[in-house]
């Protein structure tokens, strides 16, 4: 029977992209692959059809050559030695999907690797300063930890672990699928290749043991309330050679009486006067550094707000800063004494007879609204 196109094969036009290429071969592998066809010989040949319309169509220069040649150029005596099937270097990427849908693992006689450790998490309210400025805190937390006796491995002593009898210490199973073999996880020792045959007595072969550990814990500057930290390897142990979880730190900032934020931008109100409003002055204002004088101009409005630059919070992760925003409102008294009496009711005699430019305007405004 005469070969088929390659690209009717693959069901692709001769302008496809490699992703294109890549994308209609791992459909139709897994469509006609022998495990999900068992005993379909129909299924195999598809499969075999699929898989060298691939070979070829993925490499450049014999891409090149087939649609210059077309089969011919592979024959004997054209330099191509016909489709290997047990030879799948290239193919990792394809049947790695083919493989984990069947057996859930990849196609190799690699031992699997140990399973990493749980991922721990540690709710840390700090003070508004510190979250400022950054601070260190030591922090204490219930975790496993990798047994000392014996180094996590589980066992009693060196001579406790024996090779598994199921895979005969490859931690991989293999057998036969179609016209190729294939390897996955052996379901006796996990894939470790090792069964352990007297457990250790600290940690009754768990490899690891509930333990208070003590943690320093760097707070950056500028960091936000409901940021985290990661801390990498301080979670709890893997198995069997498996690397450690991360632990998180969720931080908790602590609301400040005066100061409030946005991101590294800092604000606050200060109340000045009536007199200081109207005839300006200078004032000291709080910053997280300390007092900082500022100057206002006569004639300013309840509400005004003023900018202090590089006052506010660090930008996490950088040297920068942000600004801190003033907002000044004009504060009244609920409680007056004889003398301050006198002068508001002078004031406002004053005021009364002759009306400021601003109060004839708004008076003005009012009248046209009802008029």
């Amino acid at each position: 029977m005469s070969k088929r196109d390659y690209y009717e094969v693959l069901e692709v036009a001769r302008s496809a992209s490699l992703d294109d290429i890549k994308k209609s071969y791992r459909k139709k592998a897994i469509q006609y692959h022998p495990d999900k066809n068992p005993g379909n010989k129909e299924a195999e040949e598809r499969f075999k059809e699929a898989t060298e319309a691939y070979s070829v169509l993925s490499e450049p220069e014999a891409r090149a050559r087939y649609d210059q040649f077309g089969h011919a150029a592979f024959e004997q005596g054209g330099g191509f030695s016909g489709f290997d099937f047990g030879d799948f270097s290239g193919f990792e990427d394809i049947f790695g999907d083919i493989f984990s849908a069947f057996f859930g693992g990849a196609p190799g006689g690699k031992r699997t690797r140990g399973r990493a450790g749980r991922d721990l998490r540690y709710d840390l309210e700090i003070e508004f300063e510190e979250a400022a400025f950054g601070t260190q805190k030591e922090i204490t937390l219930q975790r496993q930890v990798t047994c000392e006796r014996c180094q996590g491995s589980g066992a009693a002593s060196a001579n406790a672990l024996k090779s598994c009898p199921q895979c005969k210490g490859s931690g991989q199973m293999r057998m036969q699928q179609g016209f190729f073999t294939i390897s996955r996880t052996c379901s006796s020792c996990g894939g470790s290749g090792q069964i352990i045959k007297d457990p250790c007595t600290e940690c009754n072969g768990a490899g690891s043991r509930s333990r208070q550990s003590r943690i320093n814990v760097k707070v950056p500057a500028g960091i936000d309330h409901g940021q985290r930290l990661k801390l990498r390897g301080e979670g709890e142990p893997g198995s069997k050679g498996g690397p450690s979880g991360d632990l998180y730190v969720q931080i908790f900032v602590k609301e400040h009486e005066f100061f409030k934020r946005e991101d590294a931008e800092l604000f606050c109100e200060v109340p000045i006067t009536y007199a200081a409003a109207t005839l300006g002055t200078e004032i000291e204002v709080p910053t997280l550094e300390g007092k900082e004088k500022l100057r206002i101009p006569a004639g300013t409005p309840s509400g005004t707000v003023f900018r202090l630059r590089n006052r506010g919070l660090q930008v996490l992760g950088s040297s920068s800063r942000g600004d801190q925003h003033v907002k000044v409102f004009i504060h009244v008294p609920k409680k007056l004494n004889d003398d301050h009496r006198k002068v508001i009711e002078q004031l406002q005699e004053i005021e009364g007879v002759q009306p400021k430019e601003e109060q004839k305007g708004f008076f003005e405004k009012v009248k046209n609204m009802f008029a």
